[in-house]
C-alpha cells in the first residue's frame, strides 16, 4: 500500500478530513494513525479500560471486514488484555473521547504470516476508521487479576478512606453465573481495617471516592469471608471454581483518626471542622464534651453553648488521651473520642470509670487561641518562655508524664545553653517512650554544638544500645569514659555494653559450631553413601 492519505479508503465516510490533520506513526512496527475528527478532552484510556468503539475497516486493496456502523451497535473490549488484535491495542491507547481516526495496521500488528482464513490472507495489511465513543475505568486492585474493578459512576473530590475510617456502603453480591448471594440494599456501615462479608470489599472501598460506584469481578480467594468479619457467611454459597460480581456503592464515610498511633485513643470525625490550624502547646480552648462509660452511663459533663468549658492544654486539666485528641481538632470540628485506660493519667477519675477499659467523648472544640508564637516575642520573653518550659518539662518528667514533658521540651527557643539542655531532656523523654531513633537524633544535635557533652554521649549510648548497635555504642562509651573517667552512669551502660559483647560473641560461636556440625554430617553422610554405592 502506498504511504499516501489513508483518507482515500474511506471516500464514504461523513467527515471531511481536517486541512491540518497529519499522519503519524505509533510505535517502530509501522502502525500508521489519520485523525478525522478531534477529540473531546485530554484524557486517554489505560491499559485494562473497557473501551466503547465504532467501526468499520478492510484489507488494504481488498475485502471489506465488518462494521458496526452497519447495525448500530458499538463494540467493546478491554484494551490491552488480547481481546483484540495489537494494531487495535496500540491505537486505541492513544484516542481521546469523541476522537475518530483511520488506523493502516500492519500484518506484525495484525493476524501475520498465518492470516484468518477464509476473510483474511496471509500478511495482510488492514485498514480500520475507528471512533472512541467512551471507556469505563477497569483497575486491578491486587495486582493480579484477583479483583478487577469498573467504575461505573465516579465519585466526588478526591480523598478515599484509610484503614480506621467508618464508611458506609451499599452492595448487592452474585456468583458469577447470576444467583445472588448476599445484599445491603439500606447501607451497612463497618470500619475499613475489619472489612465485611468479604476480602474483596475492604481492599476495593480503599479506592473509591465519596459516592462512587463500582463493578468488581472478584475471583475465588477474595470472595471467602475472614475470621473476624462480622457479616453473613457465604463460603458455603460459593464453590471453589466461583467467582463473584459485587456491585459497590460507597455512600460515605467518618474519617478516625489513630491519635497516639497505637490504637488506643482514636478519634472519628463527626463534623469537620474550619481551616487548617489546631491548638499547640500553651493553647487556650474552649469545648464541650461529655463523657461515657462503655454501657452508654454519661460520668462527666463539661461545657455547654452557652458557655463553653476553658483550659490550657498541657496543664493536665484533663487526662491525657482527651487532651492530645482535642490537641488534633480543628476549630468547630466535633468528634467522637475513644480512649483506653492507659491514657486515662493527668486527670482525677472516679473508681467507676478506672473499672471500665475504655471511654468514649462526644467532643467539640469551639475555639481556641494559641500562645503568642516564639518568633514574636523580644529577647527577655524568649529567655523567659524557656526557663518555664524546660521548668514545666522537669516537673512531668519527674512525675513520669514523658508525653506531656517531651512536648514541653519541644518548643522552639534560641537561648543555646536552654536549647541543649531541652535536647537532652527530650531525649530522655524518648528514650522513657522507648522512640530510640528520635533519642539519638536528639543527642546529636547537641554533640554538634558541644562535642565533648558527656551526657549527650552516655543518652545515645543507651539509645544505641537499646537497638543493638554495639559498635557505635562502643566508641560514644569510650569517648565519654575520656571525657569523664570517673562517670558512675557511664561505666554501668560500659559493663551492660561488655556483657551484651560476650552474649553476641557466646550467640555466634554457637551459630558457628552448629553450622560445622551440620557440615561434618552432611560430609559423613556422602562419604557412606559413596561406600554404599560402590559395593
Amino acid at each position: 500500500m502506498a504511504t499516501t492519505s489513508l483518507k482515500s479508503h474511506f471516500e464514504t465516510a461523513t467527515e471531511t478530513k481536517p486541512p491540518s490533520s497529519v499522519e503519524r506513526e505509533i510505535g517502530k512496527q509501522g502502525l500508521r494513525k489519520q485523525i478525522l475528527r478531534k477529540g473531546t478532552s485530554w484524557q486517554t484510556p489505560l491499559l485494562g479500560d473497557e473501551v466503547q468503539v465504532h467501526f468499520s475497516g478492510h484489507i488494504d486493496g481488498g475485502a471489506c471486514l465488518a462494521s458496526s456502523r452497519d447495525t448500530g451497535t458499538p463494540f467493546c473490549f478491554k484494551l490491552g488484555q488480547g481481546e483484540v488484535i495489537k494494531g487495535w491495542d496500540e491505537g486505541v491507547a492513544t484516542m481521546k473521547k469523541g476522537e475518530r481516526a483511520i488506523f493502516f495496521i500492519p500484518p506484525v500488528l495484525a493476524y501475520g504470516d498465518s492470516g484468518s482464513p477464509p476473510l483474511i490472507p496471509p500478511n495482510s495489511s488492514l485498514v480500520f476508521d475507528i471512533e472512541l465513543l467512551s471507556w469505563s475505568t477497569i483497575r486491578d486492585i491486587t495486582g493480579d487479576g484477583g479483583i478487577l474493578k469498573k467504575i461505573i459512576k465516579e465519585g466526588e473530590g478526591w480523598a478515599t478512606p484509610r484503614d480506621n475510617d467508618e464508611v458506609l456502603v451499599k452492595y448487592e453480591a452474585r456468583l458469577q453465573n447470576g444467583p445472588l448471594v448476599s445484599e445491603s440494599n439500606e447501607g451497612v456501615e463497618f470500619r475499613v481495617f475489619d472489612g465485611h462479608l468479604c476480602p474483596a470489599i475492604s481492599k476495593a472501598v480503599r479506592t473509591m471516592r465519596r459516592g462512587e460506584k463500582a463493578e468488581l469481578v472478584v475471583k475465588f480467594s477474595y470472595g471467602i469471608e475472614n475470621d473476624g468479619y462480622e457479616a453473613t457467611n457465604i463460603e458455603g454459597a460459593v464453590s471453589s471454581v466461583s467467582n463473584l460480581t459485587i456491585q459497590l456503592e460507597l455512600l460515605s464515610w467518618k474519617s478516625v483518626v489513630d491519635v497516639t498511633g497505637d490504637q488506643k485513643v482514636l478519634k472519628k470525625i463527626k463534623k469537620a471542622g474550619q481551616g487548617f490550624d489546631r491548638p499547640n502547646e500553651g493553647s487556650l480552648v474552649k469545648v464541650i464534651y461529655i463523657g461515657r462509660l462503655e454501657d452508654g452511663a454519661v460520668f462527666e459533663t463539661k461545657g455547654t453553648n452557652e458557655e463553653p468549658f476553658e483550659f490550657t492544654t498541657l496543664e493536665e486539666n484533663v487526662n491525657e488521651g482527651l487532651e492530645r485528641a482535642i490537641m488534633t481538632m480543628k476549630k468547630e470540628e466535633q468528634a467522637t473520642v475513644t480512649i483506653s485506660a492507659e491514657y486515662l493519667c493527668g486527670h482525677e477519675v472516679s473508681e467507676l470509670v478506672c473499672a471500665n477499659s475504655v471511654l468514649y467523648y462526644e467532643v467539640t472544640l469551639i475555639d481556641f487561641t494559641k500562645e503568642k508564637p516564639f518568633w514574636k516575642m523580644d529577647t527577655h520573653e524568649k529567655i523567659e518562655a524557656c526557663e518555664r518550659k524546660k521548668h514545666d518539662g522537669n516537673l512531668l518528667f519527674r512525675a513520669g508524664k514523658y508525653w506531656r514533658a517531651s512536648k514541653k521540651y519541644e518548643k522552639k527557643h534560641q537561648a543555646n545553653g536552654l536549647r541543649l539542655s531541652c535536647y537532652l531532656n527530650n531525649a530522655a523523654c524518648k528514650l522513657k517512650l522507648e522512640d530510640y531513633s528520635e533519642a539519638s537524633s536528639l543527642c546529636t544535635k547537641v554533640l554538634e554544638l558541644e562535642p565533648l557533652n558527656v551526657k549527650a554521649l552516655f543518652r545515645r549510648s543507651q539509645a544505641y544500645l537499646k537497638t543493638s548497635e554495639l559498635e557505635k555504642d562502643e566508641a560514644d562509651i569510650k569517648r565519654a569514659l575520656t571525657i569523664d573517667p570517673n562517670n558512675r552512669d557511664v561505666k554501668l551502660v560500659y559493663m551492660e555494653l561488655k556483657e551484651n559483647q560476650r552474649e553476641y560473641a557466646k550467640y555466634q560461636a554457637e551459630i558457628f559450631g552448629s553450622m560445622l556440625s551440620k557440615m561434618a554430617r552432611q560430609s559423613g553422610d556422602a562419604e557412606n553413601r559413596s561406600r554404599y554405592c560402590g559395593n
